[in-house]
């Protein structure tokens, strides 16, 4: 999408250890316009599929998801929490994913009541690197029996792998921008 090429290339501030500063328009302050067309892009990505159910993980997927869920129909989103409170009340699927950007292990959770087996779910994020925190979230949908519609990510860094092994495993990701390379000392960023 050259819209947000266009935008990482403007705004986005390439660092050392791998690390894409998007926080201008995505995953800080927020450009609603811009999650609009990216919602409408994954739509037409996605056309033909049913969607019943987006799902995410907090706290960068919850806004894009938002806006990309007005383009299918206006189906719930679900977002997994990163922590336990006494808001979540019942029965849960849990698992524990890394997060590239914290370099720390943490629980994801979802309740049981959202997420059936009947459901085909769309999984939307704003970063793909190694894809730790996606193949969370697809050990959730698998666990309520759901499946996997697709993937749907903002920015994936092609460059480590981690899109590559979903796909491998029949997974359809689609990502919006594919960066191949950065470089931090020259702020150079790379488009697949």
């Amino acid at each position: 999408m050259k819209e947000l090429e266009d935008r990482i290339v403007q705004d986005g501030v390439a660092k050392a250890g791998n690390v894409l500063k998007v926080d201008a328009f995505l995953n800080h302050q927020c450009d609603v316009e811009l999650f609009d067309h990216m919602g409408a892009e994954w739509a037409r990505l996605f056309a033909g599929e049913r969607i019943d159910k987006i799902l995410t993980i907090e706290a960068s997927g919850i806004g894009i998801a938002c806006v990309a869920a007005r383009h299918f129909g206006n189906v719930p989103v679900v977002f997994a929490k990163k922590a336990q409170s006494v808001n979540l009340d019942g029965e849960q699927y849990s698992t524990t994913i890394y997060s590239f950007t914290k370099k720390k292990e943490y629980p994801v959770i979802v309740c049981k009541r959202f997420l059936s087996a009947s459901e085909r779910v769309l999984i939307i994020d704003d970063f793909l690197a190694n894809g730790c925190a996606l193949e969370g979230l697809i050990e959730i949908v698998e666990s309520a029996g759901a499946e996997v519609a697709g993937i749907g990510i903002a920015i994936e860094k092609g460059y480590q792998g981690g899109g590559d092994k979903l796909r491998e495993r029949g997974y359809r990701v689609e990502s919006l921008a594919r960066i191949s390379s950065m470089n931090d000392e020259t702020g150079a960023i790379t488009f697949a």
